[in-house]
């Protein structure tokens, strides 16, 4: 059973009453780090990632035990506007590949200590196109909540988002659009390779879309404008939570997967870090929107949950500085 197990209305998500942080373990974490071999503040955002740690994990020496990367692959009705340079049987293939070790996921989880599974959504069926009409129905995006929740491993000490879709940047550029506002141009980048005419048009597909379904809100946001994989991804953090998993998100395409969560509740997303910072334009619109700060820019825009996989490994060197460090008096060095 998970949280959304029961799940019969998209409404019911923002009655949900979930796991807040633990205050005292994060004031306990600081104060460890301040007692620490170090200048007060000196480790920077290392510092900040022990405290936010220690808080969903309710130790003041918080550790990652298993952590756990979750892909989810869908295929869109909206490539039916041509808003993407390659075919969507590249989704069944990247999904091939990932399964068999060649992506760049695979080498990330593995040298950063992530256990990968990635889960592919009815790639036989894609989504409706959403100038059209909903992307999905209210029954098909309660069925991929429940998917993305029942990935997660409770056992997690962290869990690592992803998506693979061909056509799915023009979807996270109508959800960021739909949440936030502004003209949709603001929204497309390049996606998988799209030049000036191509973002053009995705951005003409993007505001027809936005206009169709303006009076949407949320989670139904999610399902007039999302994809399976968007959903579940939206599952797999509401069942983190429910379970006080932190969650790493990858870039633009995954935050903005989230975006209907944000815009049900700011709190839902507490508990999420983002992993990097996406060459995608709209992410740091979306991130600066939301009050994120990446933890990572490395100039990537790649999806598959690289950047959260590479992140990870930033958050286990956070973890072994904190934990692993003498205090100034265990080290006998005066200043503590």
């Amino acid at each position: 059973m998970t949280i959304l197990s029961d799940l019969t209305s998209l409404d019911d998500i923002a009655k949900l009453v979930l796991p807040e942080t633990d205050q005292a373990s994060a004031a306990a974490a600081s104060e460890r780090q301040n007692s620490l071999t170090k200048p007060p503040g000196s480790l920077g955002r290392l510092e900040e990632l022990a405290m936010f740690m220690a808080g969903w994990q309710r130790s003041e020496m918080p550790v990652i035990k298993k952590a756990q990367a979750l892909v989810f692959a869908g295929n869109h009705g909206i490539c039916a506007q041509g808003v993407n340079p390659f075919p969507q049987e590249v989704t069944v293939q990247m999904v091939a590949n990932f399964k068999a070790g060649g992506a760049a996921i695979n080498q990330l989880c593995r040298a950063n200590g992530a256990d990968l599974s990635v889960v592919a959504l009815d790639l036989d069926q894609p989504t409706q196109d959403f100038t059209q009409g909903p992307a999905m129905t209210e029954a098909e995006t309660i069925k991929a909540l429940q998917s993305g929740a029942a990935a997660v491993d409770p056992d997690a000490s962290v869990l690592i988002l992803g998506e693979m879709g061909i056509g799915n940047s023009t979807v996270a550029a109508a959800l960021a659009c739909a949440t936030f506002g502004g003209g949709a141009a603001q929204w497309v980048g390049r996606g998988t390779g799209s030049d000036s005419d191509g973002q053009a048009l995705k951005a003409r597909v993007v505001e027809t879309g936005v206009t169709l379904h303006s009076a949407a809100r949320g989670m139904a946001m999610l399902a007039a404008l999302g994809g399976r994989e968007q959903a579940a991804i939206c599952g797999a953090v509401l069942a983190a939570r429910a379970h006080s998993i932190p969650v790493i998100l990858d870039g633009y395409i995954c935050t903005a997967a989230v975006a209907p969560l944000y815009d049900t509740a700011p709190a839902l997303l507490d508990h999420c870090l983002v992993g990097h910072a996406s060459a995608e334009p709209g992410h740091k619109l979306m991130v600066d929107a939301m009050q994120k700060a990446p933890i990572l820019s490395m100039n990537m825009a790649l999806g598959e949950g690289s950047g959260a996989a590479l992140a990870l490994g930033v958050l286990r060197a956070a973890l072994e500085c904190h934990n692993g460090m003498a205090t100034f008096a265990q080290a006998g060095v005066s200043g503590g």
